[in-house]
């Protein structure tokens, strides 16, 4: 609650008077600049009374003596009206505080929140660390919404907003923390394991009376139904008067013709409220084992009788002090005045409440109904908002004048003609605008069609290149006279050749995304079975983190299907870099004779087409001479831009049937036609003869074969760009060799 410099006035409804203390700030003092007490003609609590009317009558009294009542009003209720409790919530955020507060008034408090007024309050010594409540203790406060707005009916009906509400007991935590227990409060040193002591506050009421025990940072608060009217009925019973005289002894007990016959007879009433306080104290005590008890202080004008402190201090065992002064309010003025002197202990709920208006308590909890608060913040704000209305509607009638005084410049009668001139400008600049976007266009592409026909050829010939070069690393059969030869003269499965069926190509922005982790591992297998089988050292810069470590040649089968096209996930690391082309070669050969093992299906592979690709050398010719010869210039294919050759698959090969190149169909025919039956030698039958003795072909062929899928990378590259890849190999070469004897590579099958 921020301070309020126009000062507070703080209000107790008592059961025997309306008691109003008016405070002000200043500097960092709290001084008190007027009070008032009005005393019902009846007690609140006599069957007789009514004290609606009594207290409407009270106020009427303090505002015709009082003209600043009406400034900044906090008012107290009764302990027994609300409810306080305290608990202890585990670690949270201090932001989600008032929600695990909210669950707990679910739990506490016995009625609907909708039919209740509740607030709350961290109370002081909590321990906050970086937005976390550690180790605090939460005061919940509520009263019903009925009972609030009672207890506010009387001011409203005087037209007086309370702008606080207050419960007393909480409000005599607050004068006691401010007058009595500052000096630790503002140290701000609490240590749950070795508390300060505690100080009894024992305020006694008409009919009740409030025990407080605080230590300033933690509170206990017992309501106990014995009160000053206790006394006048134990008078009024044993003496034999009405209640009104007993209460007059009571309060004059000095001046009764036998002082000592009084305090005799209110003796059962005194051990009465002896007992009731060492049962709380005793309650207290065994809730907090550690709690010591440092003293009590006893206010309400009760404790004006005689021998009352001195019979409590005697039977409780510790120091008893009459609240009759209070140590930080300033006034001189005021509190020299008898009427005030007299009666300060009955003013101590007046100054909690003062000291929580002025912004000076520590419990700040409010039980105003909020639709009351929300009533109060629209009336505030009416008057701002009635002055944006008017300025707003000033605002548009003035534009709504100067809209008016343009329009009757800039009627279309003035200006139909210019605006058709301005839209056949337009429309005319817009026509040449869109042939000239034409003209553009077609420029463009002139450009890059000359650009090409002109330009330089180079790349063109690069594809032409590369199929050459990958032509001349195909393995094929060698006939040395020039003469293909027939499966009679060489059989087909002792044929080394590799046949090419298909050629696909894609290219890749980031090569990344076709080199991964699968196709890794399967390229470090393949390089091994390489090396094992051909007898070549590993390449030391191939990255084996993802290889086995076996010796034994890997038949891994590749699962994630590599090949141009399909869809895949982003690449490993250890593979091509930047962009390039993913060549693919579809083949097949039929060197499958099982008795050669190391020599067949994929190991031929590994030891022609592989062993091509990862130790040829190319030449590529560059230009001519001056008589005309090719000038050719020799770069290993990795120099070249291939690199990453991969068989793709290691599969089996299977048997099938191919048609025979030998077969005669006359001549089986004739065969047929002499013997009145089809010749031997269809399907799998050993060959027929003719007449003449000679072997009739069959039409078909059995040999095994494997297919098989090969790819490798492709990154063009200029001739310049080559050169220096093969100057910075030649030169590493180079500084190798000095360092240490290379390792040639195997080149032979």
């Amino acid at each position: 609650m921020a301070k309020n410099s126009s000062g507070v006035w703080g209000i107790e409804i008592g059961q025997t008077a309306l008691k109003a203390m008016h405070c002000v700030l200043e500097g960092d003092e709290v001084v008190v600049d007027a009070f008032d007490f009005v005393e019902y003609p009846n007690i609140l609590s006599q069957p007789d009374a009514d004290p609606q009317q009594l207290v409407s009558d009270a106020i009427k009294q303090l505002l015709d003596r009082n003209d600043s009542i009406h400034q900044h009003v906090v008012m107290s209720v009764p302990g027994q009206s609300g409810l306080s409790k305290f608990f202890k919530p585990p670690p949270v955020e201090v932001k989600k505080l008032g929600e695990l507060v909210k669950y707990e008034a679910r739990q506490q408090i016995p009625f609907d929140l909708e039919d209740v007024v509740w607030d709350y309050k961290l109370m002081p010594g909590s321990l906050i660390e970086e937005g976390f409540a550690a180790d605090s203790e939460v005061g919940l406060f509520a009263m019903k919404r009925e009972q609030a707005y009672r207890q506010l009916q009387p001011f409203d009906d005087a037209e007086i907003e309370v702008d606080q509400v207050q419960l007393a007991p909480i409000a005599l935590y607050n004068m006691l923390a401010y007058d009595r227990l500052h000096e630790r409060l503002e140290a701000d040193m609490f240590d749950p394991s070795n508390p300060p002591p505690n100080l009894v506050l024992l305020s006694i009421g008409t009919d009740s009376s409030d025990l407080i025990i605080t230590n300033g940072f933690r509170i206990w608060q017992r309501n106990m139904p014995i009160g000053g009217n206790h006394f006048t009925r134990q008078l009024a019973k044993d003496l034999k008067m009405t209640f009104a005289k007993a209460e007059h002894l009571k309060r004059n007990v000095r001046e009764a013709a036998d002082p000592k016959l009084v305090i005799q007879t209110m003796r059962p009433v005194f051990s009465d409220l002896e007992t009731e306080i060492q049962r709380s104290i005793g309650f207290f005590k065994s809730i907090d084992k550690t709690a010591e008890i440092g003293g009590m202080v006893i206010t309400g004008n009760t404790v004006k009788m005689p021998g009352l402190a001195a019979y409590l201090g005697k039977n409780l065992g510790f120091d008893v002090e009459v609240l009759d002064r209070f140590n930080r309010l300033g006034g001189g003025e005021v509190m020299q005045i008898p009427t005030f002197r007299d009666n300060i202990p009955t003013y101590a709920v007046c100054y909690g409440l003062c000291l929580q208006g002025l912004g000076k308590a520590e419990i700040d909890a409010s039980l105003i109904p909020q639709e009351i608060k929300t009533e109060r913040m629209i009336r505030s704000k009416k008057p701002w908002t009635v002055a944006a209305l008017a300025a707003l509607l000033l605002g548009m009638s003035f534009h709504y004048g100067m809209t008016e005084k343009s329009w009757e410049t800039t009627h279309e009668t003035l200006w139909k003609d210019a605006e058709a001139k301005v839209t056949q400008a337009s429309s005319y600049s817009g026509d040449h605008k869109d042939e000239d976007a034409k003209l553009a266009k077609q420029l463009e592409y002139l450009d890059k069609l000359g650009a090409a026909v002109a330009g330089d050829d180079s790349r063109r010939l690069k594809w032409l290149e590369l199929m050459r070069v990958v032509n001349g690393l195909i393995p094929r059969p060698d006939f040395p006279d020039g003469v293909v030869k027939g499966p009679k003269e060489l059989p087909l499965g002792e044929r080394k050749d590799i046949h090419v069926t298909k050629v696909d190509t894609r290219f890749f922005e980031d090569l990344g995304k076709w080199w991964t982790a699968p196709l890794k591992q399967r390229y470090v297998d393949e390089i091994r079975n390489w090396a094992e089988l051909t007898g070549n050292p590993v390449p030391e810069d191939l990255d084996l983190s993802t290889g086995g470590g076996s010796s034994k040649r890997s038949r891994r089968p590749f699962v994630i299907d590599g090949r141009i096209g399909a869809g895949r996930a982003g690449g490993a690391d250890g593979g091509p870099e930047g962009e390039g082309w993913v060549v693919e070669l579809t083949c097949y050969h039929d060197y499958n004779n099982p008795e050669l093992k190391g020599f067949v299906e994929s190991d031929h592979i590994r030891r022609t087409l592989l062993n091509e690709f990862l130790t040829r050398t190319i030449d590529v010719p560059v230009g001519t001479d001056a008589d005309g010869n090719p000038i050719n210039e020799t770069f290993t294919l990795e120099q070249f831009g291939i690199a990453f050759p991969i068989l793709l698959e290691d599969n089996r090969a299977v048997e099938i049937s191919v048609p025979n190149p030998d077969f005669d169909p006359a001549a089986t025919a004739t065969a047929g036609n002499r013997t009145g039956r089809p010749p031997r030698g269809f399907g799998n039958r050993t060959p027929a003869a003719d007449g003449d003795g000679e072997a009739i072909e069959p039409p078909m062929l059995k040999v095994r074969r494997l297919e098989f899928v090969f790819q490798f990378v492709w990154q063009e590259r200029t001739l310049e760009e080559r050169i220096e890849a093969r100057a910075k190999d030649e030169a590493e070469a180079e500084a190798a060799s000095e360092a240490s004897p290379g390792v040639a590579l195997n080149t032979a099958n």
